[in-house]
């Protein structure tokens, strides 16, 4: 099998697309009956594992029926365009508050272009490709389609973004999280058992709406969840348990933090360095060493996170 392919069982495979680095963001692909779905896509530059993928488990690209980004940050949708183009069958759902970006990212590539400039956005993610209109169409809250036969279920997610949402399929017992059940690196992995934390990347990170949305996973007593950071984590009813009371503390601990220095001058370099001191002490906790490569590794959610915590302090969910 391909190095950058694993099996998960129920015909399930995740996929690491290659972004930033090994292992650290993931596209799932579902076969069922010689039918296909990808569930997030990565970049554009991670088009032709996807396609790889599909040869390797002997299908053509006319076997996928659907492509289903969770929500539309690049590097869970960035590519959906591009795979689409080579996807003669497949449609495009999406979340009804991200659908007009799918069939014309110009506001995305925009948004994108500010924070990080032109030269950085072709390194990572290349130049956005527009779904045609006619092949995408918006989830609802309860939808269930079809692939052969398999039933997948949407719900609506918010709390990380508002154009958000989460695919349960019930053969495996596990949900499609996205970014809504957090991150979990299996580089951190101690003993079988994974460390998680939450992400409140820019700019919809809203507490009371992941914790209810994190209930509303719960309710369903999965297994196992398939985060797109990175893989499938639980392997129990307990164990997704465990891991969501872990990532709820903490999201409590986050708002406290940002709200203990909202006034600060240097208020981000200050949570920045408080939300990476905080993981290297948990991850310890957990029983990994913690050094200068998990540091490395976790500066840069400490970054995005510090981000969009302050953008929730200067712009209050209405």
């Amino acid at each position: 099998m391909l190095d950058f392919l694993e099996d998960l069982g129920h015909g399930i495979y995740a996929i690491d697309t290659g972004f930033q680095r090994p292992r650290f963001d993931a596209a799932y692909l579902m076969v069922e009956d010689g039918h296909a779905a990808f569930i997030d896509t990565g970049t554009n530059h991670a088009v032709p594992r996807l396609l790889a993928a599909l040869t390797a488990l002997g299908l053509g690209t006319d076997a996928v029926d659907w492509v289903i980004p969770t929500h539309v940050h690049l590097d869970h949708a960035g590519g959906v365009g591009l795979l689409t183009q080579a996807l003669p069958q497949a449609r495009v759902l999406v979340h009804p508050r991200g659908l007009r970006h799918m069939v014309d990212p110009k506001a995305l590539w925009l948004s994108a272009l500010t924070v990080y400039g032109e030269e950085e956005m072709q390194r990572s993610y290349g130049k956005l490709v527009p779904v045609p209109a006619e092949r995408a169409e918006a989830s609802h809250d309860g939808q269930v389609i079809q692939l052969a036969g398999r039933p997948l279920r949407l719900i609506d997610t918010p709390g990380h973004a508002r154009h958000h949402h989460a695919i349960w399929d019930a053969r495996s017992r596990s949900w499609f999280t996205g970014d809504t059940f957090g991150l979990s690196y299996r580089g951190f992995d101690v003993d079988g058992r994974a460390w998680i934390l939450p992400t409140s990347t820019p700019v919809q990170f809203e507490p009371e709406a992941l914790k209810a949305t994190v209930a509303r996973l719960l309710a369903a007593e999965p297994l196992a969840m398939l985060v797109t950071h990175y893989g499938r984590i639980g392997g129990s009813v307990a164990e997704v348990q465990r891991l969501a009371a872990e990532m709820l503390v903490q999201v409590d601990e986050m708002v406290a933090l940002a709200e203990s220095v909202r006034s600060a001058p240097d208020r981000h370099e200050q949570l920045k360095a408080a939300l990476l001191g905080g993981y290297l002490a948990r991850l310890r906790a957990h029983g990994h060493p913690a050094g200068a490569d998990a540091a490395d590794w976790l500066a840069m959610d400490a970054e995005l996170n510090a981000q969009g915590l302050e953008v929730m302090l200067d712009h209050p969910a209405r």
